[in-house]
């Protein structure tokens, strides 16, 4: 990012308890959960920046005692041609955030696969439900202390 697009993004944003982050030269951003929704609006809505479309976004399980979980969001300005990473740490116990989807309907189904792999539930999403597993199983296959081999007799398998 440039760094008077950088500056512009700080000015935004300085209402917020943000924490700027530079990995291999591309910018993250670390927000609250509590006001994700908001800045992800100011980041899409505002002329200036026009994060306007979700290429991607991943879910992450780093094994630790605090904020053990992590929602990674690639955010895109297609005008400016620039890019930024949301990050959003999670409750180890309770994993939940507001749903992105309000902001980009793309969200949806990352946030569906967070869910069904992770566990990572997402408060108003319109349609959260598994996408990999079935609805009755109770385990997160992608978490980091989810067995290797898998919970024996847990998911019916086919007949040979």
């Amino acid at each position: 990012m440039t760094t008077e697009k950088l500056e512009i993004l700080k000015t935004k944003l300085q209402k917020f308890n943000i924490i700027f982050d530079n990995v291999n030269d591309m910018t993250g951003v670390y927000i609250d959960k509590n006001d994700v929704l908001e800045v992800c609006k100011i980041l899409k809505e505002d002329p200036e920046l026009k994060f306007d479309s979700l290429v991607d976004a991943v879910s992450v399980d780093r094994f630790q005692k605090k904020e053990r979980f992590e929602m990674i969001y690639n955010i895109l300005s297609l005008d400016f041609n620039e890019r930024i990473f949301i990050k959003i740490k999670l409750d180890s116990k309770i994993p939940e955030m507001q749903s992105l989807t309000q902001v980009w309907k793309s969200a949806n189904w990352y946030e569906r696969e967070a869910y069904d792999m992770i566990g990572i539930n997402f408060v108003n999403h319109p349609d959260l439900r598994r996408m990999y597993m079935p609805e009755e199983f109770e385990y997160y296959p992608l978490r980091k202390d989810f067995p290797l081999m898998g919970i024996p007799d847990s998911i019916p398998l086919p007949n040979k």
